[in-house]
């Protein structure tokens, strides 16, 4: 059998003063199924390994350099410089154009086909905007930065994939960002990524309506009727595996679950709330619909456990892992 060939995985830690760094460190004491670019301040990553006891070599990454795995004490590392410095736990405002200037990075080494895929740590929203930066996370980032229109959020359990029609929205917007267009985008996104990535080549795909009881039949809100309905009619007249409008109060129990590759829902919280409660520390935020496969952690920055030595890695190994195994599958 030929031997299958090294991922490179572009990993960016993220907040500075937060868990990133420290999570990426302790990963980096083990065997890793890729090689493993950073892409961060080599600084930071050598000041936060001594604060937490940690051994670690950095090795300048090298693109014309055969892939090999790393960790064990090694970390390949693209050097972006902070630009201000940076305590545990406590965030800096000039730091957060280094955030995105690691996220720019990242997505060129995806971009061109120096990395397979892309992994990244928890920012911090709120010190993005105070900078002057509007940023809503980093999904809709990478897809300005990539020049689409739509991508699509979603997050990986051990059962389904959840997706999220509309993402950072008020909730009284939702009713008006969620049009026929954006709706059919979500679909047919989520379509192609369990079909590329997930080796589903019908899958079926559970939506949910927007209002109480899927509307009720026009009681309830007239969404599910007007739009809704006449959408999902329309892919399965093409032969699609798509259901719904489905009530969001019974969509995510056991038996209602049953069969679902995916599970579309319509707003954040209608989604998030159930899988949280379902499969809290093993679900893996992924985005389709970008050129690459970019995952994340499903935490934020817990400033409070910085340079404590009390933070868990888990969710970023599942990241990893996730990114490895999809992404040789598509090859």
């Amino acid at each position: 059998m030929a031997k299958m060939p090294t991922l490179r995985l572009a990993l960016t830690p993220g907040e500075p003063a937060g868990i990133g760094p420290d999570i990426c460190l302790t990963l980096a004491q083990q065997a890793m199924p890729a090689e493993i670019v950073v892409v961060a301040s080599p600084e930071l990553l050598q000041e936060r390994a001594a604060q937490l006891g940690l051994a670690i070599e950095l090795i300048e990454f090298d693109p014309q350099q055969k892939p090999s795995p790393n960790g064990q004490g090694k970390l390949k590392v693209v050097p972006i410089p902070l630009l201000s410095t940076c305590v545990p736990g406590i965030l800096n405002l000039a730091n957060s154009r280094y955030v995105l200037n690691t996220l720019e990075r990242a997505f060129e080494l995806c971009a061109n086909g120096q990395c397979d895929a892309m992994v990244t740590g928890p920012v911090h929203k709120a010190i993005i905007h105070q900078s002057g930066v509007l940023f809503s996370g980093h999904t809709e980032y990478l897809r300005d930065l990539a020049g689409i229109k739509e991508v699509l959020m979603t997050f990986h359990t051990p059962e389904f994939i959840l997706g999220m029609t509309t993402t950072h929205t008020p909730l009284q917007k939702v009713s008006e960002t969620l049009t026929k267009v954006r709706l059919d985008s979500a679909i047919r996104l989520m379509h192609q990524g369990l079909r590329q990535y997930f080796g589903k080549p019908n899958p079926s795909i559970h939506v949910l309506g927007l209002n109480p009881h899927a509307g009720e039949e026009g009681t309830i809100g007239k969404e599910e009727q007007e739009m809704i309905t006449p959408l999902i009619a329309d892919w399965q007249k093409q032969g699609y595996n798509i259901q719904g409008p489905l009530s969001g109060d019974t969509a995510f129990i056991t038996k209602n679950r049953q069969g679902a590759d995916a599970i579309l829902a319509m707003y954040h919280d209608q989604g998030l709330a159930p899988i949280k409660a379902l499969f809290f520390g093993q679900i893996v935020n992924v985005t389709l619909g970008l050129p690459f496969l970019r995952t994340s952690v499903d935490h934020g920055t817990a400033l409070q456990l910085a340079g404590t030595g009390l933070a868990e890695h888990h969710s970023l190994l599942q990241a990893i892992h996730l990114a490895a195994t999809q992404v040789m599958q598509k090859k």
